[in-house]
């Protein structure tokens, strides 16, 4: 962007998701009831197991972490529009918008290094599984767990403090429902380059490189599954696959959606809905789709409200 104005910024305007006043009540109840319901759904997938030692498996670990990835994705943006909705005030402080957007990064991040190291574990139990137990050991899978979230705070912590580097105009609305980080970029009166340098190269690191390695490991699955000669060994396979294949599916085509949305189109109202369905739709399904797709999952439950 060309300088001009530039300023000592103390807050940004979200415009959120409508200016009309009348639909202010609908947006603050359907948001409201969408963070209620993936707040309970997750923090149940977690109490399930972690009442039922059935669950104490390498798979129900990660998933228990996915379930607390996801509740804290969710509350790094929606109680902030709720509360911006219930005030009637569309401000947030710089020190917010800074700090939202590294929890924002930190746990959409932790979710896509979980998912990969999920479809990791499904490699090993479909593909090798006489030596499962030996590789997937809980230590191995901690390590895996702290990888990921070292991984997920570097990349997060990076973006946050080049942030810090930028000197803004007198322009500061944001048209979103959240400080996300290409959008707070582009309000730069400063040289963007290195921002837009570290997005692209990082964007390989959370991005594609996962999602690389999820392709490989059901591409291994799919040719160890057809290998299978009898229907019901090829289908039990299947469903233990089924769900996380589900989650994936959902979290990448979103996410897919949102880029795309953002690249072909300059009505930022496309990408905002996009972004919606990323950040609370995909969190909020999670736990539908592992509790009516897992009997696993539904037994504990059953436990849990025993």
């Amino acid at each position: 962007m060309e300088p001009g104005n530039q300023t000592r910024v103390s807050e940004f305007i979200l415009l959120g998701l409508s200016e009309e006043t009348e639909m202010q009540p609908l947006l603050f109840g359907l948001f409201l009831s969408m963070y209620l319901v993936t707040f309970i759904g997750n923090l149940l997938i977690i109490l399930a197991i972690i009442i039922d030692s059935h669950l104490h498996t390498p798979m129900y670990f990660f998933l228990s972490n996915l379930s607390f990835a996801d509740i804290c994705f969710i509350s790094s943006t929606v109680p902030k529009m709720l509360l911006n909705i219930q005030m009637q005030n569309k401000v947030i402080t710089y020190e917010s918008c800074i700090t939202q957007m590294y929890f924002f990064m930190l746990f959409g991040g932790l979710d896509n290094f979980l998912l990969t190291v999920m479809a990791y574990d499904r490699f090993v139990a479909i593909c090798h599984p006489l030596h499962y137990t030996v590789i997937m050991n809980p230590k191995f899978c901690g390590l895996l767990l702290l990888i990921s979230l070292l991984l997920t705070v570097m990349y997060s912590l990076l973006h946050s403090l080049m942030i810090l580097r930028l000197s803004f105009c007198t322009e500061l609305e944001i048209p979103h429902f959240f400080c996300e980080l290409n959008q707070v970029v582009q309000l730069a009166c400063s040289d963007i380059f290195l921002n837009d340098l570290a997005m692209y190269l990082t964007a390989g690191l959370v991005g594609v490189i996962p999602l690389t390695v999820i392709l490989f490991s059901y591409t291994k699955i799919v040719f160890s599954i057809m290998r299978i000669s009898s229907t019901g060994g090829k289908y039990k396979a299947f469903t233990t696959c089924g769900s996380h294949l589900s989650v994936v599916s959902l979290f990448y085509g979103t996410g897919l959606g949102v880029y795309l949305s953002s690249a072909a189109t300059q009505n930022s109202m496309a990408s905002t809905m996009a972004s919606v369905m990323y950040t609370v739709a995909t969190p909020m399904l999670n736990p539908f789709i592992y509790s009516l797709r897992n009997k696993d999952i539904k037994q504990a439950l059953k436990k849990v409200f025993s």
